[in-house]
Parts: C-alpha cells; structure tokens; sequence
C-alpha cells in the first residue's frame, strides 16, 4: 500500500516537472482567457522569465532613449530657468528697482537728470519769490511818488528803501549835482537818461540771473536721457545675443531701464520748458514797470531843473529891476 502510494507521488511529480518545463518553452499567452487556463503553480517562474527576456532590448535602447531626451530638455531647461528669472525681476519692476539694475553710464544719466530737475524747481520757487517781491515794492514806490515835486521830495516819500527806482533817483540827483552851472538842459537829460539805461540793464541782467539754465535743461534733457535710451537698450541686445532668447519676458526688463532714462529726460525737460516760459512773460511785465520807474525820475529831473532856471530868472529880473 505504502509503495503504491510513493508511485503515485512519484508519477505526480513528473508530470508536474514536465509540465513546468513546457510552460517555459511556450511563449506567454495574450488575453485573459490566456491567463486564466494557465495553472497558478508555473506562473511565477513565467513572470519572473519574462522581465528578463524583454530587460534585453529595452537595456538596449535606453542609452539612446537618455540621450536624446537631454539633448532637447537642454534647451527647454535653459528657457524656463530665463523665464523664471524673467518673472522675479518683473514682480520686482520698479523705478527704483530698475535704476539699480540699470548700466553705470545710465545710472549717470539719471542721476544727471534728477539734479537737472531739482534745480530747475528751486529756480521756480527762488525766482516766483523774488519776482512778487520786487513788483509788489516798485509797484507801492511809484504809488508814494506819484505826488512827489521833485526829486528830493521823491527820495524823501521812499526812505531808504532799496529799489531800483531809489537807484534811478538818486542818479538823477547825481548828475543835476554835477551838472550844476551848465546852463545846458539836453546835455542833463541825456546823460541822466544814459544813467537811466545802465540801471535797467544792470536790472534787467539781474532779474533774468537763472532763466538761461532753465532754458538750457529744457533744450537738453530730453537728448541727454535720449542717448542713455540707447545705450540701455544697446546692453540689452548685447545681453539677448548672449542668452540666445528673443522672449519679451526676459528682455523687456532691460529696455525698461533704457527707457527710465527717456521718462527722467521729459520729467526736467517738460517743466523747465514751461517755468520759462512763465518767467519770460512775469519778467516782461516787470522790465515795464522798471521803464515806468525811469520815466517818472526823468520828468522829476526836468521838473527840478525847469525850476532852477525860472528861479534863476526871477533872481536876473529882480536884480535888474533894483538897479
């Protein structure tokens, strides 16, 4: 019994080796029909086999799989690093943050025409000052004199005061001074009259200190921040040959920067133009009460000197008329 028993064993485990050996040699089945006539016991060596027959060709191909995939992820690398970094300094784009990225020479610029601008507007407020003050004085000295005889009267009604019309007075009196016993009146008035000129010359040249810088920043700011547009965005083209990229989000950056330079340019030039403007038109308005100023001292000068000569008549007749 026991030897029928050990045959029957026996015979089991050839057919199962057998079996075995077989299922090796046969390719794998497709399908789940497939799959499910095979036994479970032989298909664990199938699926381990398998791997390792199809591990060939795909060992095989992997180098040139690898290769290929980083010869053009390179490429896409390098673009999305530019991009990245294009996308902080855009968060970043501000006036400020854009002067200190910008080039030395163009920081130059800017600097150049940020002072540009300041002294144009201390100019403005400097000169709006002394333009009302000086109108509002001569304007109040040719109300005090408007009743004034002579020129002694003159200086009297305006004290010591100092004006330019106290300068026209008192070079009036100077010349009727050192004129004296010249019976000649025209002579007095034209060389007062010269007198007169110089003063408002002399003021003219005064009221007018500053207006020729406002002219000139308002003539050259804009070809200043001009020339640094272009030798900003000439870095930047020299920098897009370098990054081998013509993508906006990585080149826009630095024409910006050129750019600032443009804006800061019309920022100096734009008000300087217009203060200007507004200073020639204020200074005109007061070189014609300066004109007022000379002529109201030219007929206080005719005036004095008319008296003199009728005095001086009197004094004849009343001389003559006693002897």
């Amino acid at each position: 019994m026991f030897r029928i028993v050990l045959k029957l064993l026996t015979a089991l485990t050839m057919t199962a080796v057998v079996s075995a050996a077989a299922a090796q040699q046969r390719p794998m089945p497709q399908g789940p029909s497939a799959v499910a006539a095979q036994p479970a016991a032989p298909a664990v060596p199938a699926q381990t086999i398998a791997p390792a027959q199809a591990g060939a060709p795909s060992a095989a191909t992997a180098p040139a799989a690898s290769a290929s995939s980083d010869s053009t992820a390179a490429p896409v690398e390098r673009e999305g690093r530019l991009l990245k970094a294009a996308a902080a300094e855009l968060r970043e784009l501000s006036p400020w943050s854009m002067f200190k990225s910008a080039d030395v020479l163009v920081k130059a610029v800017m600097i150049g025409l940020a002072f540009a601008s300041l002294v144009t507007w201390t100019i403005f407020i400097a000169k709006m000052i002394e333009l009302t003050v000086v109108q509002r004085r001569l304007r109040a000295a040719l109300t005090r004199i408007g009743d004034a005889r002579s020129l002694a009267e003159a200086q009297f009604a305006l004290g010591a005061k100092g004006s330019v019309l106290s300068s026209l007075l008192a070079a009036a009196m100077r010349e009727a001074r050192l004129s004296a016993g010249i019976s000649s009146d025209v002579g007095i008035k034209e060389r007062a009259a010269s007198s007169f000129g110089e003063i408002v010359r002399a003021e003219a040249r005064r009221i007018r200190l500053g207006m020729g810088l406002l002219a000139t920043i308002g003539a050259t700011s804009p070809f200043v921040g001009l020339f640094g547009t272009v030798w900003g965005i000439m870095n930047s083209f020299i920098g897009i040959s370098k990054s081998q990229t013509t993508n906006l989000a990585v080149v826009a950056p630095g024409i910006a920067e050129a750019l600032l330079a443009t804006a800061l340019g019309l920022v100096a030039a734009i008000p300087a133009v217009i203060i200007y403007n507004h200073f020639a038109r204020v200074t005109k308005g007061y070189l014609e009460l300066v004109g007022r100023a000379s002529g109201a001292a030219g007929r206080l000068l005719s005036r004095d000197l008319d008296r003199t000569h009728v005095s001086s008549v009197g004094g004849s007749h009343s001389r003559s008329a006693a002897e």
